[in-house]
Parts: structure tokens; sequence; C-alpha cells
């Protein structure tokens, strides 16, 4: 099940070395990652001269938290807050941009890199044969179908038809086949047992490898090692002296991001919240059912989840993200919006860095301090994984679904009362330990029954212990990246 961080094929390695010194490609470690300013000054200085859109090798040294928009370094990862006039509540909600990563615009790429790169350095992964097939919801496989064309191998992105038009789009450019490489499977953001079916039937071939971010135990190292001390440096760059982390807060997904909310619980005392579609109640009531809120997948409970470490689930109706994307992202909207909260204009136009499963986790963030009746003193800091403008034609459908074509001053009101004046503390579980039992309970289902871990394996991850050990391995990976970027040189 937890991958080791050894060598498992030599040969296969050393094909792997071969093939990436022929695209001049050095993998960056996790720790630099973690800490860029530590990139060595001469990588640093030829990023000012690469696109951050641009498929390049270079670009690998920017999948992290602290780049600005413009391809720059940031001294903290970029950050809105939103003020009381906003969302209504003392708390101070700031939100931390995932649109500032590289070539996908969503810090779901840094998960794809790590999944693979540590397949590459331990011998489980020939870029000259192989096929990387990403299963997701969007972000995942964008990621990885990335990072597999700066390494110059096939990556196949196994994502649900219904996601937005701006995804598949994005694919079309960036796959290198994309007639053969784009595999569209039935439903939507609900639907994720059926990208695990279509990856079974790949997989029968052995040349296709499914790195599952679900499964992949990388997916969590990286956010806890990686997100979770840039999201704490976030923290102290922004709080007062008497300021407390209150919470982190994330949509469950693939529970990679979850990780960060391990690092930050553990090092601030910060509690674990878990955005979840109301239309699709997994954890919230064992339930099922089909959302809208991409970036979110659910029907099971991933296997890199540590659900026992969780302190609350908050449901989220998807007409909430789709109807404040509409608000946020229109002249109407935004004007709306200054003239009501006396909001600053740019701050307004900012909101466009976030995306509908960022915008369900502020909606969590409000509800949760209504719940509590935090106050000034309270951080609550959550996710935007991606921006607007991956969900354009979203927005459209929304205006003609809801608003029959016409988005003005009174239909800015509306949402304004409904989604943010009007965001009560209903459907917020606060865990205790027969819930997270539940929880926890309901995975084996999907990785017992279905996917075929071993009862042991899985109750393995009942204990703090076994997500210490993953974190654990950090120095070990980097030693294995620092030994392929040797040969790679030699």
């Amino acid at each position: 099940m937890l991958t080791t961080p050894e060598i498992h094929d030599e040969g296969v390695l050393e094909t792997a070395v071969r093939h990436a010194r022929s695209r001049q490609v050095v993998l960056p470690r996790l720790a630099e990652l973690a800490a860029p300013d530590s990139i060595e000054s001469r990588l640093q200085e030829a990023l000012g001269g690469v696109s951050m859109n641009a498929a390049s090798p270079l670009n690998l040294y920017r999948i992290h938290w602290f780049n600005d928009h413009d391809g720059g370094l940031r001294e903290t990862p970029a950050w809105l807050e939103l003020p009381p006039a906003l969302t209504g509540v003392a708390a101070r909600i700031v939100v931390v941009l995932g649109d500032a990563f590289p070539m996908i615009a969503a810090h779901k790429v840094l998960a794809a890199y790590a999944c693979l790169a540590t397949r590459l350095v331990s011998g489980r992964f020939d870029p000259g044969t192989d096929r990387a097939v990403w299963p997701s919801t969007g972000n995942y496989c964008r990621g990885g179908i990335a990072i597999s064309r700066i390494l110059g191998c096939r990556g196949v992105a196994v994502l649900p038809e219904m996601m937005s038009r701006e995804r598949f789009a994005w694919l079309e450019q960036w796959a290198l086949h994309p007639d053969e490489d784009i595999v569209r499977t039935t439903g939507s953001e609900s639907n994720v047992k059926e990208i695990y079916d279509a990856c079974d039937e790949l997989s029968r071939d052995p040349s296709n490898v499914v790195l599952n971010q679900f499964n992949e135990f990388a997916n969590y190292l990286c956010h806890r090692a990686i997100s979770g001390p840039a999201l704490g440096l976030l923290f102290e760059a922004v709080a007062g002296p008497a300021d407390r982390l209150q919470a982190f807060i994330a949509g469950t997904g693939s529970a990679g991001t979850m990780a960060a909310g391990d690092y930050l619980k553990q090092h601030y005392g910060a509690a674990n919240v878990a955005t979840e579609p109301l239309e699709c109640p997994t954890m919230l009531a064992n339930g099922y059912g089909e959302h809208g809120i991409q970036g979110i997948g659910d029907k099971h409970i991933p296997l890199i989840h540590n659900v026992m470490n969780m302190d609350y689930v908050v449901g989220i109706s998807d007409t909430g993200p789709d109807l404040l994307n509409v608000l946020f992202n229109t002249d109407a909207g935004r004007r709306y919006l200054v003239r009501r909260t006396g909001s600053d204009e740019g701050l307004i136009r900012a909101l466009g860095h976030v995306g509908l499963s960022g915008i369900a986790n502020i909606q969590s963030a409000i509800k949760l301090a209504r719940y509590h009746d935090l106050d000034e003193r309270a951080v609550l800091l959550c996710v935007a994984t991606d921006g607007a403008a991956m969900y354009a034609s979203e927005l459209e459908q929304a205006i003609e679904r809801s608003f029959r074509g016409r988005f003005d001053t009174e239909e800015a009101a509306e949402v304004f009362g409904r989604c943010l004046a009007g965001c009560e503390p209903a459907h917020v579980m606060e865990l205790t330990s027969r819930g997270r039992e539940r929880i926890f309970n309901l995975g084996y289902y999907t990785w017992v029954e279905q996917r075929g871990v071993s009862v042991d394996d899985f109750n393995l991850r009942r204990q703090p212990e076994f997500w210490h050990g993953v974190a654990g391995q950090l120095e070990a990976w980097d030693d294995l990246i620092g030994m392929f970027n040797a040969r790679v040189a030699a």
C-alpha cells in the first residue's frame, strides 16, 4: 500500500535517467518546493525568461506556493483577506490562491509532480514506454498532463464528460495525442467510481501506469510537507499578536490538500474542516447524489484521507458557489459588492482568483464562524484550488439557468442576501470519535472490497503514527531525487 523510498527496478531507473538527460530535465527536491528561496540562484535567474505557461523543465521549479501571478517569487503564498462587510462575520477569513501555480493555474500540479517524480526516481516508471494515466475530476489530470509533457512521455487524462469546457479546451492543447489521451467518463463531479472503472480497463495494458491521486501517498506527503509549512508561514505573516489559527478549510477532493491541515493542526492547533457538497453528503449522512462543485469528488472516502484527524464536516449546496461565481465575476455583481460593502474595487476584482471549490470553502468558513460566534482574533484559512477562469462557461450557464439570461443589480442583491448574508450555520457537523470512526469505516467498501487493499493495511491508517511515518519519508525521497539528478548530469 505505502511505497517505500527505495529503488525497485534498476533497469527501469537507468532508462528513466537516460530519458531525462535527453530532455534536460532536472527534478526539484520536495524540500526545495517547500522553501523555494533555497533553489539555486542560477535556476531562479533562468526562470525569469520562462513563461509560467510554458512546457519547460524549468517550470518544475515553480511548482510551489510562493509564485506571484506574473511569475516572480513572493515571501508568502498569494492570498486574499475577505472583509467582514463582505462575509458578515468578525472572524478573519484568509483565502490562499492556487491559481498562481504554473502551467495549469491550480495547485493540483504539485500533487501530480510528487506522484510521478517518486515513481521516476524509484524505478517504477519508464517515461520512454509507459503512459501515465491521471484519474481526476479536472485539475489533477491537467497537472499530470503538464508534467508528462515536460518529461516527454504520454499522459492520459481520465475525467467526467460533464466537467467545464475550459478544462477540456486546456487538455486538447496540452495532450500529446488529444484524440487518444483524453478519456471522458460518464457523469459529473460525483462519478468517481466510473473514473476508476475506466482506469481498470486501461490497466489491462501493462504500459499504462495509473497514478491514482486518491490512493497515492505521495499526494499526502507533498501537501503535508510543502503546502502545510507554506500556509503556516502565511498565517504567521498575516496574524496579529493575539490572533489564533482557528481552522484550516479545504474541499475533500482526493484529500491530498487536507494533509496540509494535519501539519497546521500539529504546529498551530488549527481544526481540520472538510467542505462537502450538500447534494452528495457522503461524510455528513452516508449519502449520495450529483453536484456541481467542480474540484470535489465524492461517493467514497479516499485512501489517503486521514479521517481520524478531522474535526468538522460542513455541507455546502452547489447553488451557492454557482451564484457567487456570477456575483464575483460580472460587472453588475462587482459594482453591487463595491457599493453594498464599501470594499476596495481591487479586492472585489481579485475574487476572480477564486474558483467554485474555493467559493464553497469561503462559505464553509462563514458557517463555521457563525456556528462558534468567532471573534476578530480567529483566523480561518481556506484554499482556492483554482480561479474563475476555469469556469467561464459555468458562469454563463448559471445566468441562463437561474436568472433567465439577465443579471443586474436586483439579481446581485438577491445572491448577496442568499449566499453571503444568509449563509447560516446549517449542516455543520462537529466530529466526535464515533463520528470519525463512522466516516473511516465508509472507506472499507471502496478500498478493501473493491480495490483489494488488505484489511490490515486499511486499519493501519487509524493510527497517527502511520501518517507521521508518511511525512517522515521526505528526506529519503529527496535523497533519491538527488541521486537521480546526479546520474542525469553524469
